[in-house]
């Protein structure tokens, strides 16, 4: 992807502070700049349930999970190194943002992060329901389809909790199970009996002057298709929605920005005019 992308905007992005990516703050904007995005945002990874090590939860470092314990040292370490960046730093919107991942899971943690001052935006994202793992971890092939929607009926009610706290400014990533359960191990999920509560997800958001995203790493991955897709975009603006970001989830440098393009046209699909992206948690809107 080459020459400048002045109406595009990449709004969910991790570096080598998140426990799964790479490269450095200054490797991610020299990156953004090449783009000429009208927009970005760093939001590392900041999973409020594995805020202190393993030990303290008398858990093994070999399990699963055991990158993401920690997050109390790693988050307050990038959004110190995004602050200091922007600090000094010309052509470039640049926005400082974390990926706050089950606050309510250590919703004193949450608290204390959502209100760092130095940060512009928060992405709110369920990755893992209370005492399961992440649904990356999941080993779906070993499940019947009943024990699959009991994970699911879990992710939507604990998501809508989230949306009712609400200290962030976009839900990351609403479908994200999908990209596991249907993507990597190809079992067909029907997300019709979620529509009821999907819609209050998105009336609650709605209400509090919250958006979503379009997450488009699912085009780059087996799944195919952004999470959400464009049924539930459209379902989002039909409730009166206004706010919607793009973005990539680049886990690396050489992914950031990668399919904006197709996220735009989606957006456009679903009836958007305008990109959202937020300065201090006031959005920002882009005419597409």
């Amino acid at each position: 992807m080459g020459g400048p992308m002045k109406t595009l905007i990449d709004m969910h992005t991790h570096t080598g502070f998140s426990p799964d990516g790479e490269g450095t703050v200054q490797q991610s904007i020299q990156r953004a700049k090449e783009l000429g995005l009208a927009a970005f945002a760093i939001t590392d990874h900041c999973d409020c349930n594995f805020r202190y090590k393993a030990d303290h939860y008398g858990d093994p470092e070999a399990l699963k999970d055991g990158m993401m314990y920690g997050s109390g040292e790693y988050a307050p370490a990038s959004i110190v190194a995004q602050y200091e960046a922007s600090q000094h730093l010309e052509g470039l919107n640049f926005l400082c943002g974390i990926e706050l991942g089950q606050p309510l899971q250590d919703i004193e943690f949450a608290e204390e992060i959502a209100s760092d001052k130095r940060l512009d935006f928060i992405i709110g994202s369920h990755h893992q329901n209370k005492g399961k793992d992440d649904f990356y971890w999941i080993e779906y092939k070993n499940m019947d389809l009943p024990q699959i929607y009991a994970l699911l009926d879990d992710y939507f009610k604990e998501m809508l909790e989230m949306c009712k706290w609400g200290r962030f400014d976009v839900l990351g990533h609403l479908t994200y199970p999908l990209r596991y359960i249907q993507g990597d191990c190809g079992i067909q999920i029907d997300l019709s009996p979620y529509e009821d509560i999907i819609r209050e997800i998105f009336c609650t958001l709605i209400q509090r002057g919250k958006g979503i995203e379009i997450n488009v790493s699912g085009l780059r991955q087996k799944y195919g298709k952004p999470l959400p897709d464009l049924g539930y975009v459209k379902l989002y603006k039909a409730l009166g929605g206004e706010i919607l970001t793009i973005g990539s989830d680049a886990h690396c440098t050489a992914d950031i920005g990668r399919d904006i393009s197709a996220g735009v046209e989606m957006a456009q699909a679903a009836g958007f005019k305008y990109l959202t992206y937020f300065k201090k948690h006031e959005p920002k809107f882009i005419k597409i």
